[in-house]
C-alpha cells in the first residue's frame, strides 16, 4: 500500500486550472486516509461546475491507479467564501466584522443574531475540561453535543481548544462556516451547530498565537457569529489551566463546567487543577466524567480496569460533585463509506451513545431544577 508521501507525489501535477498551482500544494486534496487495501481522500473543489468537478475526480483516480491502487474513496466539497478568497485574493486574511456590523448587517438580512454574552440570554453554557491532554475531552464533548441534541435540545459546540482543535475531524465535517450578507453560519452536523478554529487553519498548519489573540478568537466565536436560538452551548477548552480557560471564566462567568478524567489516580490528581480553576472563579462545576474507565469483552463481557479504578470517584469527592458517567474504553462501529461517518461519534443506540444520553437527561435535570 501507498504512504501518503508516496500519493501526494502522484497527485502533485493535478493543478488548479486559473492558477495553474498544484492542488497539493494548495492543499485542496485533503483528510487522506490509507486503511489496508483503500484510500480515501477529500477535495475542495473551487469550481462549482459539475463537469469540471467529474473530471477532477477522475484526474486522482486515474492517478491512483497508476500508482497500483484501484479501491478509492473520494469526498468532493465545495470551497468556502474564506477560502475562496484566501487562494483567489478575492479577500484578507486579517478581515472580520465588528460585532456592531454582524448584529446590523444580520437584522437586515432577516436573521437574529442572540447576545450570548448576555446572562439572561438563556443560553446553558457548559465548558468542558481536563487537568492534562489525552484523556478523551474532546470526544466526551462532542458525543455528549451530539446527546443533547438527540434530545430535541438546540446545541452549539465550541472548539476551544485553539492550538489542538480537532472537533471538526472527530465530527467528520467536511465543509467550512459560510458568510451570508457579512453574518458567520456555523456549520451543523448531527443537530450541533460548530466552530472551530480548525475551519480557518490550513491542514496541518501550527496555530502560533499568544495569549491576546487567542481571547480575541474565543470572543468572536461566541459573540460574531450567528448561532440563532439556542438551548446549549457546549465550550472543549484546551487541557490545563492556562490562557483560554482564564478567558472563558471572565467572558462567561455564568458557565457551569465538567471535568473529564481517565481513572488513573495521578489524572485524577492533574484535573483536580482544572476543577480548583473552576471553582477559584466562582464556576459550578456540574460533575465529573470518568472516561476509558473499563475495557469490556466483546466475546464475554468481561470489563478488564486497564488504568486502574477509582479516579472519577475520588476526584467527584474532592470537587464536591457527582460522577456523571463512567464511559468504556473503544471506538464507535463506524464505517467510512456510511453517509453519517464520523471518527467520534457514537451512534444513537449503541451502549456508549445511551451512556451519553444518561448524561443529557442528567444534565437537563440539573437546569430544569435550578
Amino acid at each position: 500500500m501507498l504512504t501518503r508521501e508516496q500519493i501526494q507525489e502522484l497527485l502533485q501535477t493535478i493543478t488548479d486550472p486559473e492558477s495553474g498551482k498544484s492542488l497539493i500544494d494548495l492543499q485542496l486534496i485533503r483528510d487522506i486516509m490509507i486503511k489496508e487495501d483503500r484510500i480515501s481522500l477529500s477535495i475542495v473543489c473551487l469550481d462549482n461546475e459539475e463537469h469540471n468537478r467529474m473530471e477532477l475526480e477522475q484526474q486522482v483516480r486515474d492517478r491512483l491507479q497508476e500508482g497500483g491502487v484501484d479501491n478509492v474513496h473520494i469526498r468532493l466539497r465545495d470551497a468556502t467564501d474564506y477560502e475562496r478568497s484566501l487562494l483567489r485574493g478575492t479577500g484578507s486574511e486579517e478581515e472580520s466584522p465588528t460585532k456592531e456590523e454582524v448584529k446590523r448587517k444580520g437584522h437586515a438580512a432577516g436573521m437574529e443574531n442572540h447576545d450570548l454574552l448576555n446572562e439572561n440570554s438563556g443560553v446553558k453554557f457548559i465548558a468542558v475540561a481536563s487537568g492534562k491532554g489525552g484523556v478523551g475531552k474532546s470526544t466526551v464533548t462532542v458525543n455528549l453535543a451530539v446527546a443533547l441534541a438527540r434530545k430535541g435540545k438546540k446545541v452549539g459546540l465550541i472548539d476551544a481548544d485553539i492550538y489542538g482543535f480537532s472537533i471538526p475531524d472527530m465530527m467528520g465535517i467536511e465543509e467550512g462556516p459560510v458568510v451570508e450578507e457579512g453574518i458567520i453560519i456555523p456549520v451543523e452536523r448531527f443537530g450541533v451547530k460548530v466552530m472551530s478554529m480548525g475551519f480557518f487553519i490550513r491542514e496541518n498548519s501550527p496555530v502560533i498565537w499568544r495569549g491576546p489573540m487567542l481571547g480575541k478568537m474565543l470572543r468572536q466565536f461566541v459573540g460574531d457569529v450567528n448561532w440563532g436560538e439556542l438551548d446549549y452551548m457546549l465550550l472543549d477548552l484546551p487541557p490545563g489551566t492556562g490562557d483560554v480557560a482564564l478567558d472563558v471564566h471572565q467572558m462567561l462567568p455564568h458557565s457551569k463546567e465538567i471535568i473529564v478524567t481517565t481513572p488513573h489516580a495521578t489524572a485524577a490528581f492533574v484535573a483536580a487543577r482544572a476543577g480548583a480553576m473552576a471553582l477559584q472563579t466562582d464556576h459550578e462545576v456540574i460533575g465529573v466524567i470518568e472516561n476509558m474507565s473499563y475495557y469490556e469483552c466483546s466475546e464475554c463481557g468481561k470489563k478488564d480496569y486497564i488504568f486502574g479504578r477509582g479516579g472519577g470517584a475520588r476526584l467527584a469527592e474532592t470537587l464536591h460533585t457527582e460522577l456523571l458517567a463512567q464511559v468504556p474504553l473503544g471506538a464507535p462501529d463506524n464505517h467510512i463509506s456510511e453517509p453519517d461517518f464520523s471518527p467520534s461519534v457514537y451512534k444513537e443506540e449503541s451502549p456508549t451513545a445511551l451512556l451519553f444520553a444518561e448524561v443529557a437527561d442528567k444534565l437537563i435535570a440539573k437546569y430544569e431544577q435550578s
